[in-house]
């Protein structure tokens, strides 16, 4: 094999990928897919390369096993979403508001399912989600607190805090089938 065909194989079998951690709500991953095919040409076989970006969306982290977090996803995402096999996409809204035809269109061609809420008043939505789950996983609130201001800085507020101090678990608890609870070995046995 010659130098040139040891540098193309290089190139195909790199990943890089570079994490910043979510404050800077970056995260970007490259690699290249190859593509033969013969021409009628003396060269023979001929490579060509195809790069791919993939773009997770602003505020992507893994919150729990198959449970991420983000802001809302634009188009540029949509390459990086499909790595993840995503089945379902929950969106809260303050109102609810017609979700984007090309991310409903993304969403059928990938055979995941959406889920739209409202939240009714001034709150970060994810962050409040969040904050509420992790309070069913039985973190300290110095854990929840600190990962919501880091996820919703610079809308970090207060009032989002206290609903999740307030949220009330043992109300939860009353609504889960045993049979569909997570494998999450933060939860114990609630029961």
């Amino acid at each position: 094999m010659s130098t040139k065909d040891d540098d193309i194989d290089k190139q195909l079998s790199t990943i890089s990928s570079t994490l910043i951690s979510p404050k800077y709500s970056t995260l970007t991953m490259r690699f290249q897919r190859t593509h033969s095919w013969s021409t009628a040409s003396s060269s023979g076989e001929e490579h060509q390369l195809y790069e791919e970006e993939l773009i997770p969306p602003d505020n992507f982290t893994m919150v729990s096993t198959w449970i991420y977090r983000s802001s809302f996803p634009k188009k540029k995402n949509f390459a990086f979403l499909k790595k993840l096999g995503l089945r379902s996409i929950l969106y809260g809204t303050l109102i609810l508001e017609e979700y984007p035809e090309q991310n409903k269109k993304f969403l059928e061609a990938n055979n995941i399912e959406l889920f739209q809420f409202g939240i009714a008043g001034n709150k970060h939505r994810t962050g409040c989600l969040i904050g509420c789950l992790r309070k069913v996983q039985r973190w300290s609130y110095t854990s929840i607190f600190d990962e919501y201001r880091r996820f919703s800085h610079p809308k970090s507020r207060s009032m989002d805090q206290q609903f999740i101090e307030l949220f009330d678990t043992s109300q939860v608890w009353k609504l889960v089938d045993k049979n569909y609870i997570p494998k999450w070995e933060v939860l114990g046995d609630p029961w």
